[in-house]
């Protein structure tokens, strides 16, 4: 269920941005729409040396169209920011802080929303220190992989973490637990978990045509970057489910789906929908988990 103004309105985070040295800071964003760069909301999670949180989150202003579906998923609309600062004005709010610490974010999406949103916004991309707490994961439970995954709705049961998923600042929360949960379960501080992973699976894009009578039946599905779940049955379950696979993203593209740890990189960058037909809608692996649950398939 989305928030509420009222729901959100109780979230325990700090209405100022956070000051002073900690030890490290995790960052997550909302989006509008597909576009990465449609940040409506940004949460920060600074890890204080005692290992305490201090939650900060705000929202933004995207001064761009709001899709039904992220309107669903995080319960952010128009309303929701009036009265918001826009992206530069909130940027440069939270910079100094950003660069003064090492950032974490949960998959790659959050650095390239940042970056999105400065070119947008003819900003210059800030030069910051980006690391992943979904790698953190592989490394501390690799059990997971093909097992539920490393996305925050899987480590939120398997960790038995207490958030409220999509909201930034709780998301950004989260990411911090999960980084602090890994140093505990492996007895090594984080930076010493900040190594390259193993070679990433194949990522072979297959082809599947639609069941008619799936409940998606219409969508046109491609599978971008590295799974936990095989692509073989990622592709069975979409199709299973209504949803037609194909290789590459063409107009006809409905939804890319993306591992949760990664976004897809066409031609270096977040794909615009405007060139596939305005209605592409980017997934995480774990969105797209709960769809084929919504339709009643065993993941």
């Amino acid at each position: 269920m989305p928030f509420s103004p009222e729901a959100r309105a109780t979230l325990n985070h700090l209405t100022e941005v956070p000051t002073g040295s900690f030890r490290f800071v995790a960052l997550d964003v909302e989006t509008a729409n597909a576009n990465a760069s449609s940040i409506c909301q940004i949460g920060l999670a600074c890890v204080q040396q005692d290992n305490e949180i201090q939650s900060f989150s705000m929202l933004v202003d995207p001064r761009t169209r709001f899709e039904p579906f992220n309107i669903q998923l995080h319960g952010i609309g128009p309303q929701t920011v009036r009265g918001a600062p826009g992206f530069v004005a909130a940027l440069e709010q939270i910079l100094p802080l950003l660069r003064a610490h090492t950032l974490i974010q949960h998959s790659s999406f959050d650095q390239k929303a940042i970056g999105a949103a400065c070119r947008v916004n003819k900003l210059p991309t800030p030069d910051l220190r980006w690391d992943d707490s979904v790698k953190i994961a592989r490394r501390a439970w690799p059990e997971l992989r093909g097992n539920g995954g490393h996305g925050l709705a899987n480590l939120k049961k398997v960790l038995r973490l207490e958030f409220l998923h999509h909201d930034a600042g709780e998301d950004a929360r989260a990411a911090a637990q999960v980084v602090l949960h890994a140093e505990q379960r492996l007895n090594v501080p984080f930076e010493d978990l900040l190594t390259p992973q193993s070679k990433p699976r194949s990522t072979t894009n297959p082809k599947r045509e639609a069941n008619p009578d799936g409940p998606y039946f219409g969508a046109v599905a491609v599978f971008s970057g590295q799974l936990d779940m095989p692509r073989e049955r990622a592709a069975n379950l979409a199709a299973r489910a209504g949803m037609s696979v194909r290789p590459k993203v063409t107009r006809k593209t409905t939804h890319v789906i993306v591992g949760d740890g990664a976004m897809p990189l066409f031609a270096g960058r977040v794909p615009d929908p405007s060139e596939f037909g305005g209605h592409v809608q980017i997934l995480s692996e774990a969105d797209f988990r709960q769809l084929m649950e919504i339709a009643g398939l065993k993941l």
